[in-house]
């Protein structure tokens, strides 16, 4: 097994990206704390990774609560006396306000549309919330002398599908965050890398097909795949795979690598043979 005994912490852990990293990584021997505000899906993911011979533990966590991630950082040391392994995979776009100025460009995530508490609850779930996480672990990462930190990033951070200007900021600081430490923590042995997800098929996109009246959810995601260059859209078991070769021996000598899931976009769809 590439984790056996291994103990994880997965924030989002409850639904799409995050739960399917939750499962494989049990699947490879490792425990894991499901940090989610999702109490029943987080619950059930927490009960799934049990069955399967590992320990599963469900802490209820506000990512834009810092002391609520010291808590459940806490509660994790307490009950298992480290942390190898954290991944910051919770996030979200958070919903527009208002209506747009007459003649504004950009939907509800354009600059037009941009306010100060839209700004600040972009940043404190996408950025400044894996941030304290990692505050939170890296000094009983320090002290065992081992670590690996996997961020969930988004390819919208370098190649934007639309406007989201306070979402995709916050992505991209996830980027330089990434970077900052894995230069930081190298001399500790904690390797820190971040996951750039294309069009990956997660409840993430409901809001999107739900406020566009598309009926048909397969028809979406099928259009989606077009414009993919391996012509499909991703699973999340797709991004579980990325993280588990960046959470195992696989990658001891990778960090500070920015690693785009994402099926070949922004690559061309059309090439001439």
């Amino acid at each position: 097994m590439l984790l056996a005994n291994r103990v994880a912490i997965i924030t989002g852990g409850a639904s799409g990206m995050g739960r399917s990293i939750a499962l494989m990584f049990a699947d490879e021997g490792c425990s894991v704390v499901i940090a989610d505000i999702q109490t029943a899906a987080g619950t059930e993911t927490a009960q799934e990774v049990s069955k399967k011979g590992r320990e599963g533990v469900f802490v209820k966590c506000d990512m834009t609560d810092l002391r609520q991630i010291q808590d459940m950082v806490d509660q994790t040391i307490n009950r298992f006396g480290k942390v190898d392994i954290l991944v910051n995979s919770a996030g979200g776009v958070t919903p527009g306000e208002g209506e747009l100025p007459k003649g504004a460009r950009g939907g509800a995530g354009g600059i037009a549309n941009i306010t100060e508490e839209k700004w600040d609850k972009a940043l404190a779930l996408n950025l400044k919330g894996p941030v304290f996480c990692c505050k939170a672990v890296v000094p009983h990462m320090r002290e065992k002398k081992y670590g690996k930190i996997i961020n969930i990033s988004s390819l919208g951070a370098k190649s934007p599908p639309s406007p989201a200007v306070d979402y995709h900021s916050a992505k991209a600081g996830m980027i330089g965050m990434t970077i900052n430490l894995a230069f930081e923590l190298a001399p500790d042995n904690i390797n820190v890398n971040a996951i750039l997800p294309g069009p990956i098929r997660t409840p993430f996109w409901e809001p999107v097909i739900a406020k566009a009246k598309i009926q048909d959810t397969d028809a979406f995601f099928n259009e989606v795949a077009t414009r993919v260059p391996l012509r499909r859209y991703g699973t999340p078991e797709d991004i579980a795979g990325a993280a588990l070769f960046l959470a195992s021996e696989l990658s001891s000598f990778v960090t500070g690598e920015i690693m785009a899931v994402s099926g070949g976009v922004p690559l061309p769809t059309y090439r001439e043979f």
